[in-house]
């Protein structure tokens, strides 16, 4: 038990790198908390400094997620459903940073590592969800938001080395990840929410207010 608890704590200090932030000091000297949409996801990163900055970033973002979930079980003597701690640890700790005062992304990436290794078709699924949402609207935060409900549909349906437990782990994911999306349903609703493919570069969209972060 001590064991499994301190990997707990590890997944979510791995969980927590900010990898946007350092990348956006690296190539720019920005802070993207305070660019775009002042998220420090994949997503603000592309619209400020373009896809090559982007890139490791989402590839960072999702080994978050999926090495805890796919090697730490194998530390501990009776793993059980101690993955799930695992991921869920890691999720938390890129949505609430705390090498950035707990801010940090969405967790989408993240969840994509975690669903990774423990349902990889009901990943596929998302993904596909994801892309058809984003190719065809343009909007990611849409494209995030269905692919999250897609994956408890997915993990119920599809095999998976969760069962039961993991469903129920990918609805309460699925609620958590349209929350954090909140202000983004707002602008959808309204008629207002950012689309993705308008150039690369810094600036393409312009700050949001702190309000709808």
């Amino acid at each position: 038990m001590p064991l499994a608890l301190g990997l707990v704590v590890l997944s979510y200090l791995l969980g927590s790198i900010p990898t946007s932030f350092w990348v956006g000091k690296a190539v720019s000297g920005i802070d993207l908390r305070q660019e775009g949409s002042g998220n420090l996801g994949a997503t603000n990163a592309f619209r400020v400094l373009g896809w090559k900055a982007a890139l490791p970033v989402v590839v960072v973002d999702v080994a978050k997620g999926f090495v805890p979930v796919r090697f730490f079980p194998g530390m501990i003597p009776s793993p059980g459903h101690w993955a799930l701690a695992f991921g869920a640890a890691a999720i938390l700790g890129h949505v609430f940073s705390v090498w950035v005062r707990f801010k940090g992304g969405k967790g989408v990436a993240t969840s994509a590592g975690v669903f990774l290794g423990l349902a990889p078709w009901a990943v596929l699924a998302g993904f596909l969800v994801w892309a058809g949402t984003v190719f065809s609207t343009r909007i990611v935060s849409l494209g995030s938001v269905l692919a999250a409900l897609t994956i408890p549909v997915a993990v119920w349906f599809l095999p998976n080395r969760g069962g039961l437990p993991l469903f129920w782990f990918t609805v309460s994911l699925a609620s958590f990840v349209t929350w954090a999306h909140r202000a983004n349903i707002r602008r959808l609703l309204r008629g207002e929410e950012h689309r993705f493919g308008r150039g690369p570069g810094r600036h393409i969209v312009p700050p949001v207010r702190s309000e709808e972060r």
